[in-house]
């Protein structure tokens, strides 16, 4: 059997977490910051967990992470 690809792109965006769960950098935060407050922006800044309908695809995309 072939070895599997990577998806490059979603390689980039998400990281495991020591208890195996996905972790993600939260959206909204790339532009258009002036009219958003400190507290929102300082909230942006933390990761946060990939939710679990969306798991059995990141694993089919990344399967050596």
């Amino acid at each position: 059997m072939p070895k599997l690809k990577t998806n490059r792109g979603a390689a980039k965006r998400f990281r495991k977490t020591g208890g195996g769960r996905f972790a993600r950098a939260k959206a909204y935060k790339s532009h258009i910051l002036t009219k958003k407050s400190s507290k929102r922006k300082r909230a942006l800044r933390r990761s946060t967990i990939v939710d679990p309908a969306n798991v059995k695809g990141l694993q089919r995309m990344l399967p050596y992470l």
